[in-house]
């Protein structure tokens, strides 16, 4: 498995999609160094957009974050999500109803502004339950485990609605350590199993997400998908998500994915990335 240097890497490109944890951030805050890679960006007039299986909060919101860090290349119109993805199927596909959620009022905004009635499934009980019709998981904070978990999967077992995943993710790294926690996406796998129905799931590694950030820089400039480099810390979800969708990838070993068994994950899962980079700082 040979490394090779960022920078070199992305002056191949015109594009580049970024992941976010992992690849620009922790929960330490934003990787050291990687201000300068946007401000190479910028420099090279070279776009950028961050895909991201974070729907804990709106694009709004985590522009903001961002800037807060001390990172202030990266405005709303930059970012997106897979809450937007579950935004845009509500609005197509459910009418009227409450929509529970599991996840923060933040998390809530995606489902909040397609003028649904929402409501935390905390707040589901047997006066309202019939008019639920959809349920969507959106993160792993903002509610108590045991009780809504539960009562989750009794909604499902007795409702035939559709569930929802807006973030795909199974797991996410905490800072400082070699750890990961469980993100809703391994929480939404297990309920699934125990309901034994099938999730709609929007999000890396499924290529509408690719798709989207796709369609949205074709309305502003002619290009094609060999000038767009996926930047993610993920084999199963950033690497995956971006051969399937056609386009060139880099393997950074500042997440997920460590380099002590980088190459070892790479020859057993036969995903393949284009590059392998320490980080994705120039």
């Amino acid at each position: 498995m040979q490394v090779q240097d960022f920078k070199s890497v992305v002056d191949k490109y015109r594009i580049v999609f970024f992941d976010a944890f992992g690849v620009l951030k922790s929960y330490n805050g934003l990787l050291p160094g990687i201000e300068k890679t946007f401000a190479y960006l910028a420099d090279q007039g070279k776009e950028y957009y961050i895909v991201t299986n974070d729907a804990s909060r709106s694009p709004k919101q985590l522009a903001e974050s961002y800037h807060k860090m001390g990172l202030y290349a990266i405005d709303q119109d930059r970012i997106v999500s897979s809450g937007m993805l579950a935004k845009e199927y509500l609005d197509l596909k459910v009418n009227e109803g409450i929509v529970a959620y599991l996840g923060t009022q933040n998390s809530a905004h995606y489902i909040d502004s397609s003028g649904l009635h929402t409501l935390p499934v905390s707040a589901i009980n047997q006066q309202n339950m019939h008019n639920v019709s959809a349920l969507v998981l959106l993160d792993d904070e903002g509610y108590n485990w045991f009780d809504d978990l539960n009562k989750t999967v009794n909604i499902l077992r007795k409702k035939t609605i559709p569930a929802i995943v807006a973030n795909t993710d199974n797991i996410y790294p905490l800072s400082g350590s070699n750890e990961v926690s469980i993100a809703i996406g391994g929480i939404a796998t297990m309920i699934e199993s125990i309901v034994g129905k099938r999730f709609l799931r929007f999000g890396k590694p499924d290529s509408q997400i690719f798709m989207f950030a796709y369609d949205l820089i074709r309305e502003r400039m002619s290009v094609s998908k060999r000038e767009i480099l996926m930047v993610g810390d993920t084999l199963h979800t950033d690497i995956i998500g971006g051969n399937k969708f056609g386009l060139d990838t880099v393997l950074v070993l500042s997440g997920n994915t460590l380099p002590d068994d980088a190459e070892t994950r790479i020859r057993s899962t036969g995903i393949l990335p284009t590059y392998v980079c320490e980080s994705a700082v120039v």
